[in-house]
């Protein structure tokens, strides 16, 4: 069976959303969903990547919502900030020191600082020790690192483990 499906869960996915898009259930889109259901994953199975899997699955719904959050009430902040006059902004980069092991949970906390209006990950260093970050209006380096640490590196070392 797991020569057939090698990723269930994404196999499930990718029919399901085939029928959703096509918004149809006729047996040719049925076939077809179950086509690309089998048929991408295989092909994908030579470049699946084995990821750092989730400690604390509760945590992790926990850290989406408190991600979603802090993204509505960011698009408030910057529209305030880019809607008043752009002399008071400071943007800027800054640098923060990694606690985080493993290129998964490292890339979701660069995808979550993306995600919050304001931030923008730049990089990441060659030894994976820090990140940079652009941030719109930055008052003070100290307390964004803080708070980023804080806030978003604390709980996924907690979902991940390390």
């Amino acid at each position: 069976m797991r020569f057939l499906f090698p990723m269930p869960f994404q196999s499930l996915v990718l029919f399901v959303v085939w029928l959703l898009l096509s918004e149809s259930i006729a047996p040719g889109h049925i076939v077809l969903a179950a086509v690309l259901a089998i048929g991408i994953p295989q092909l994908l199975r030579g470049v699946q990547v084995n990821s750092m899997a989730m400690q604390k699955s509760f945590k992790a719904v926990l850290y989406a919502i408190k991600v979603f959050g802090d993204i509505v009430f960011a698009n408030f902040e910057v529209a305030v900030q880019v809607l008043g006059p752009s002399k008071h902004l400071k943007p800027g980069f800054f640098a923060i020191p990694l606690d985080l092991k493993g290129e998964f949970p490292i890339t979701i906390l660069a995808s979550t600082i993306c995600l919050t209006p304001g931030t923008v990950s730049a990089e990441v260093s060659s030894d994976q020790k820090w990140l940079y970050v652009h941030a719109l209006h930055l008052v003070d380096e100290a307390a964004a690192i803080e708070g980023i640490k804080t806030r978003y590196e604390k709980p996924l070392k907690e979902i991940f483990g390390c």
